[in-house]
């Protein structure tokens, strides 16, 4: 259904405030916090009413509730996983130096030491259920008071795709690799249908998918790299069986860092996998220097009916706000293409990877959102007020 105009959405992570991030190192530390989920309520309301203020239509929680990263706070909410040995490597050590990583090394090696990754290779070592409804309730309730409170015209919660869920966790229990990402597939279920019978949209971020590639290929046939994908996009679609998948949408992107991503897989050679998945529309990086001139894809493969498309208009990597007018030019490209009433304005990525892992400052993160706003509201100008539209 049109609204007859551009709505705004993003990724999902963004930057926690200074207050809220101190009480989330203290927990991150080992120590306890007197009244945590009353003071997580409380910046989630705050975050929510900011995102409204700004303009933004389908807001989120700001992923505050996730005590870890993006993708490996489920392991906070799945049983099955073990405690990292206390040798074992970290986030920055934990993939191999191939592709980018190993023909920048020396850059990699100064950006790694700056992040404040909290994430890391949890063994899997036993069977995978879901455990985490205690958590889940709660960030659901929390939202949707928030967009109660505020009327936003939606609300959204990220979650995990079983590709990523998994890109760190290595299976020291299951038989196959087949087993075991059905089984976390099984489990994330449990996340994806409790949040859509809760009312609120579901976002599903798989970062891992596209990443893949640049650490499996050349060194690896681009078959196997293949291989690797298409089983975790049918474990997925396994996971979506039965639920109302239009209002669910598949977020990826080319790893969230400012890098030179010269091994980034080209959209062309996964739009097809992307395009089997059984989800109401796809949140996909477009804005950033590697990959804007790919909305030229869309030219040529067809947005499946009933989908709608959620292009990056606002970069997450660079400090220097965009320009209304171009980020107008960039929504305005993807609607000649697949149709005004089939475009949601969006952001690149996640402006937090984790609770202390930002792209840029909390500042600049509202004014890009503002610039988003502003951009959208200048393409709807233009695409409603011509005399003839092919939308």
């Amino acid at each position: 259904m049109s609204e007859n105009r551009i709505l705004t959405s993003h990724v999902g992570s963004l930057v926690r405030p200074p207050h809220f991030a101190a009480l989330l190192r203290q927990r991150a530390a080992g120590q306890s916090v007197d009244d945590f989920d009353a003071e997580l309520a409380s910046a989630v309301k705050e975050v929510v009413k900011r995102q409204v203020e700004v303009g933004i239509d389908i807001v989120s929680d700001g992923e505050f509730g996730k005590g870890i990263g993006w993708e490996q706070y489920v392991i906070e909410r799945l049983s099955g996983f073990s405690a990292p040995s206390p040798d074992a490597p970290g986030a920055e050590r934990a993939v191999p130096p191939t592709g980018d990583v190993a023909r920048f090394a020396d850059f990699y090696t100064e950006l790694l030491q700056k992040e404040q990754y909290l994430e890391q290779p949890f063994p899997c070592t036993g069977p995978i259920r879901y455990t985490g409804q205690a958590a889940l309730q709660r960030d659901i309730s929390n939202l949707q008071a928030a967009v109660s409170a505020t009327k936003a015209f939606a609300g959204f919660l990220p979650v995990v795709a079983p590709a990523s869920a998994t890109a760190m966790s290595p299976n020291e229990y299951y038989r196959s690799d087949e087993e075991y990402i059905y089984a976390t597939a099984e489990a994330l279920r449990v996340e994806y249908q409790t949040i859509l019978e809760s009312g609120l949209r579901v976002q599903i971020d798989d970062a891992h998918l596209p990443f893949m590639y640049d650490q499996m290929v050349p060194a690896a046939p681009e078959q196997q790299y293949r291989r690797w994908a298409e089983l975790r996009i049918d474990a997925l679609n396994h996971a979506l069986r039965g639920l109302d998948t239009s209002r669910i949408r598949y977020h990826i992107c080319w790893g969230s860092w400012n890098g030179p991503h010269t091994g980034d897989v080209p959209l062309t050679k996964i739009v097809d996998l992307l395009l089997r998945l059984n989800v109401g529309g796809y949140a996909i990086e477009a804005a950033n220097a590697r990959h804007e001139h790919e909305w030229k894809v869309w030219q040529s493969v067809k947005l499946p009916d009933g989908r709608k498309l959620m292009p990056g208009v606002v970069s997450h990597q660079t400090n220097v706000v965009e320009h209304p007018e171009l980020v107008a030019e960039r929504i305005v490209r993807f609607a000649d293409v697949v149709g005004r009433d089939n475009v949601i304005a969006g952001t690149d990525c996640g402006f937090a990877q984790g609770p202390f892992v930002r792209r840029v400052h909390e500042s600049i993160m509202w004014a890009k959102l503002e610039s988003l706003v502003q951009g959208a509201q200048l393409a709807t100008a233009e695409l409603w007020g011509r005399k003839s539209s092919a939308a």
